[in-house]
């Protein structure tokens, strides 16, 4: 068996935030995980943070994967609601650079895209088609953020190697250029 590489997805949220592993064995992908980290019991908003980055850096620590695939937050109607998003995604992300992991981001509707072929499709949809492309995932999880998670490690094996979805760093240095005209001097 030649391991190939694998991939952890993450769907960042400060309720709930899911995760999914695939492992590339031959350029076929295989299940390995998937599961959630319920923050909604803590009330304070920077413990929610310093779980968030203490989980992905456990799942760094434990599966070693040698990419990163992560939900981008999605503009919608609150303004506050994807400050939080994009605070829970940007400690995800930065738990992967602390450990040279290379980070990607994909937009929701591509990950749906990629799993289903349909950019609106519903978390059941997506859901029910990760089951049949990995065979050996077969129990739903109550809440479906975890398949969130799973489906954006899936949407990462699908364009491996084509043009890039979303932004993509290998490191801290990596982020910074690529991110040079945001940075204010």
């Amino acid at each position: 068996m030649i391991v190939d590489r694998v991939i952890l997805g993450i769907d960042p949220g400060t309720n709930i935030m899911g995760f999914g592993l695939i492992r590339v064995v031959n350029k076929k992908m295989e299940f390995l995980q998937l599961n959630e980290l319920l923050l909604s019991k803590y009330a304070d908003k920077y413990t929610r943070l310093k779980l968030i980055f203490e989980r992905t850096i456990e799942l760094i620590d434990t599966h070693h994967p040698d990419e990163i695939a992560i939900e981008a937050p999605f503009l919608g109607k609150n303004a506050q609601s994807m400050l939080t998003l994009g605070r829970a995604q940007g400690v995800a992300m930065a738990a992967a650079l602390s450990r040279s992991i290379p980070v990607t981001e994909y937009e929701p509707k591509k990950i749906k895209m990629a799993v289903t072929g349909n950019g609106n499709a519903s978390k059941e949809q997506v859901a029910k088609m990760l089951q049949q492309l990995l065979p050996t995932f077969k129990e739903l999880p109550k809440n479906l953020d975890s398949t969130d998670g799973l489906a954006a490690a899936v949407c990462h094996y699908f364009n491996s190697g084509r043009v890039t979805v979303g932004a993509s760093y290998s490191g801290w240095d990596a982020f910074v250029k690529q991110n040079q005209n945001r940075i204010k001097k």
